[in-house]
């Protein structure tokens, strides 16, 4: 659809939705980004699976990709609190080894690999540059990151830590990353802001959630214009 066609369907989908409804979408989308991103490897557990998107969700983060190697990827609507439904999620999931077909994908849009591992730190937290586009992965609950998935990483990331636990939970991880990088990242001057036509996609995608029977709307509006 191009972008002409899009705002037109806007505009006809925006009387279906009240004005804070609206108010509410534009004033998200302007904190939204796509400069990093989340990639997930083989969670098997709905709570962390679900905690971490509500946490892309609190940070803006709007892409996360989900690789299932062994697990399928499950939410729980409690925890989540319907913050699926505001994101962008990219399932790799062919083969039983879709990790490397995930960073290809990842990589080619020119983002850095950026594995979070408590054994190996290349940076520290604080240290790590804004400037590389990070895909933050994160690993299974139990083991950790797959060797593979540690093997292909362009850099590491390690939060400090000062006790006996040898690693966060993974949405804790999620959490602190995402919080200190997109704090950082916002008040620096790097353009981080989606453009134009994405907020539209977005935009869109919100309000066919939102609608009630929004592809019959969506439907019968592409066949006047």
């Amino acid at each position: 659809m191009d972008i002409e066609t899009s705002k037109k369907l806007l505009s006809h989908f925006s009387q279906f939705i009240t004005p804070n409804r609206l108010k509410l979408f534009d004033q998200v989308l302007q904190s939204r980004t796509r400069y990093l991103t989340v990639i997930l490897e083989d969670l098997f557990q709905p709570h962390n699976a679900s905690a971490v998107l509500r946490t892309c969700d609190c940070f803006g983060v709007q892409n996360v990709h989900i690789i299932e190697n062994k697990n399928k990827y499950e939410v729980n609507p409690d925890v989540a609190l319907g913050a699926s439904k505001w994101l962008d999620l990219i399932k790799y999931n062919n083969s039983t080894e879709n990790t490397l077909e995930a960073f290809k994908a990842v990589k080619a849009q020119g983002y850095t690999i950026v594995a979070t591992s408590p054994h190996k730190g290349e940076f520290l937290l604080d240290d790590l540059p804004l400037d590389i586009r990070p895909a933050f992965v994160f690993g299974t609950e139990l083991k950790g990151l797959s060797k593979v998935a540690i093997k292909h990483a362009d850099a590491f990331v390690k939060i400090p830590m000062y006790g006996f636990t040898e690693s966060f939970n993974i949405s804790v991880s999620a959490a602190i990353i995402l919080h200190n990088f997109t704090e950082k990242l916002r008040k620096s001057s790097l353009h981080w802001q989606l453009s134009e036509k994405e907020m539209i996609e977005i935009k869109l995608d919100w309000m066919r959630n939102t609608i009630k029977r929004s592809e019959l709307i969506e439907k019968e509006f592409l066949k006047i214009s």
